[in-house]
């Protein structure tokens, strides 16, 4: 018998030394599980308890392990993708995925054979890459608005869920694209099926991210907020994919005339949002421009008191200077009538695309205390989460506490309750890249920003973009910082209520904010068309900690 194929961090002949800190910490979470070496996959697939959900009295978050995923990936059971589910799974575990999620377009062929075709490849999958966590999603075209994921813990139901999710509720395939005041309750519908089959026990647990959210201006703030209000819908897309089609080799290589990061090319149309300016259709520093304008989108729903997650991943349907190309449909077949696309073949010659592989450039880091798909999902829900691009650094960790205080502090997502009279103190660990990333690059982080926001309370403008009270109240020069160092960073007495969130860039590419420089004076700016090197421009957003003052 073969040994098990597992990763140097799960595999005890590997010396602790020779990993980097990521690894060290994920190693120390299995081993704390009883999982390291022969048990950890089987153990890890078959996890079912999931992580505890999030106090709203904490004095200290426990430790947490942060676990690199991808929830929004298509394969060749998408109809305008290409790979098949080996390819996809090998080049994640090559670029560093703990987890992650297939996730598939909506289409009648895929809700009547490719869901079920695509589940038998999922298993193949889980067997053949035991150190990572896949799910099985679907890409939610919402009814009135973009797309969002739909992720369904494993189980024998799932496949189920998401067939009849998609023919009763997809807005592509009910007709219900337009956004009309019976479309938009339609979505609201769906996220509310969807909580009633986890309150039953049909699926262990389902949660909906809004994926690239300003992409055509159609997903209004009101309907941000309603699909919040679901308790489904926890989040969005902070940065889309498609992170390589502004590369200015890859732009000079295919001709490109208006390329943008993410494909964020778009203008007004009929179904958009009319509040929206110009620029929210355009990506900042690769991040949506909800979430990289300072007391913009985000913040404003963040205001209300109320957590909404960001999310980075790849949306990886073509990678750039890949050399597959798309198989050919057998006589009288195509997409619908199988379910799904043959499988690509090597042309030799570069072919279209805008897109990273899996965890090549875009991760999404969840905290988690156990190894697992309902902890990833948990931990998802609770907010324990921060992106990044490039690899920028190999980990943070944020807590707040009471100055003085020798507790560890709360965490992203986190609440502090304090006393008008408490002064609060941000503690910043940073563990700087120790490898060069994925592009041959050593990533540097230049400055850590502090962003902090007054709450508010729940807004009666439902079609509010705008959290006026939020702005960076620090930014910290850490050029000169190397390993791990932390900073302690004094905000003063609690007074009211409010969330603190950070920011961190490489420091190459940033001017002033969208909303003036007295809010942010050196955030993500837009670049001009067909200049977007990604790997020059690069950021990590955290997750906000909330305090509640009384």
């Amino acid at each position: 018998m073969s040994k098990q194929q597992v990763p140097e961090w799960a595999d005890p002949e590997v010396r602790e030394e020779a990993l980097d800190p990521q690894g060290v910490s994920r190693r120390n979470l299995i081993r704390g599980a009883g999982l390291l070496g022969a048990g950890f996959a089987a153990a890890a697939v078959g996890s079912s308890e999931a992580a505890a959900a999030p106090s709203t009295s904490y004095v200290s978050d426990p430790e947490l392990v942060y676990l690199v995923g991808d929830h929004h990936v298509h394969s060749r059971y998408s109809h305008d993708a290409k790979y098949d589910f080996s390819q996809l799974a090998q080049r994640g575990a090559q670029f560093g995925l703990d987890w992650m999620a297939f996730t598939e377009h909506s289409n009648f062929g895929h809700a009547d054979k490719g869901a079920a075709a695509e589940n038998a490849e999922v298993l193949k999958a889980r067997d053949e890459n035991p150190r990572m966590l896949i799910f099985q999603g679907v890409e939610w075209y919402i009814p009135a608005a973009e797309h969002g994921t739909v992720l369904v813990a494993p189980g024998p139901n799932n496949v189920a869920l998401l067939q009849q999710f998609e023919r009763e509720y997809d807005g592509k395939l009910t007709g219900r694209a337009d956004s009309t005041p019976a479309n938009e309750q339609h979505a609201i519908k769906a996220l509310q099926w969807l909580a009633a089959q986890k309150q039953s026990g049909y699926v262990d647990d389902v949660l909906v991210l809004a994926n690239h959210p300003l992409r055509l201006g159609i997903d209004a703030p009101y309907e941000l907020r309603g699909w919040r209000d679901t308790g489904v819908c926890i989040g969005m897309e902070g940065a889309p994919g498609s992170q390589g089609d502004a590369d200015p080799a890859w732009v000079a290589y295919r001709g490109s005339t208006n390329a943008q990061r993410g494909e964020y090319v778009n203008a007004p149309s009929a179904n958009s949002f009319p509040g929206y300016p110009a620029d929210a259709y355009r990506t900042y520093g690769g991040f949506d421009w909800a979430t990289a304008t300072v007391g913009g989108l985000w913040d404003s729903l963040l205001a209300e008191g109320t957590l909404f997650s960001i999310t980075s991943n790849s949306d990886n349907h073509r990678t750039i200077w890949d050399t597959w190309k798309d198989g050919e449909f057998p006589a009288g077949q195509n997409f619908d009538s199988l379910g799904w696309k043959p499988s690509p073949t090597d042309s030799g010659v570069p072919q279209p695309g805008s897109d990273f592989w899996p965890g090549q450039f875009s991760r999404t880091h969840v905290g988690v205390t156990r190894y697992g798909y309902l902890e990833v999902m948990a931990g998802l829900r609770a907010g324990r989460v921060w992106v990044d691009h490039g690899q920028l650094v190999d980990g943070i960790d944020v807590r707040l506490a009471a100055v003085g205080s020798s507790q560890r502090g709360v965490t992203l997502g986190g609440r502090l309750r304090v006393r008008r009279t408490d002064r609060l103190e941000l503690r910043v660990t940073v563990t700087s890249a120790t490898r060069p990333n994925y592009h041959g690059l050593l990533p540097k982080l230049a400055h850590v920003d502090v962003i902090r926001g007054v709450v508010t309370g729940p807004t009666e403008t439902k079609d509010s973009w705008k959290a006026p009270d939020t702005r960076v109240i620090e930014q910290v020069d850490v050029r000169r910082c190397t390993g791990t160092y932390e900073l302690r960073i004094p905000l003063g007495k609690a007074e009211r209520s409010h969330y603190v969130r950070v920011r961190g860039s490489d420091g190459r590419r940033n001017g002033p904010g969208y909303l003036g420089s007295h809010i942010d004076p050196a955030g993500p700016i837009q670049h001009p068309p067909n200049d977007g090197d990604p790997w020059l421009d690069t950021w990590l957003y955290t997750n906000p900690i909330f305090v509640d003052v009384s």
